[in-house]
């Protein structure tokens, strides 16, 4: 399992419609062949800041098939308008599991 992990600055003021667009955008999430999951978190010392976090099976089904896909644009459209800069993205694979 791949967790995909996207910092996400959104300008100011566009939060709402942010969070709207990612809402709107969870049933492309849900069709992707090999995702397991996403969820996005609002930094709390920095409300502008948003974490994504996408479970993939493989690097690739983010990569390539996702990144690839008209869902990808169609992600691109929702939420694209209101980010101040590029998303920074990783890539982790389990190290250690705690409990």
């Amino acid at each position: 399992m791949i967790l995909e992990i996207a910092v996400l600055t959104i300008r100011p003021g566009s939060e709402d419609a942010f969070e709207a667009g990612v809402r709107a955008a969870v049933p492309l999430f849900r069709r992707a062949r090999g995702c397991h999951g996403m969820e996005l978190r609002r930094s709390v010392e920095s409300p502008g800041r948003y974490l994504l976090h996408v479970r993939w099976e493989t690097l690739e089904d983010h990569t390539v098939h996702f990144r690839g896909s008209a869902d990808f644009q169609e992600w691109r459209r929702l939420v694209g308008d209101f980010f101040e800069g590029p998303p920074a993205v990783e890539h982790a694979a389990v190290a250690v599991a705690g409990f």
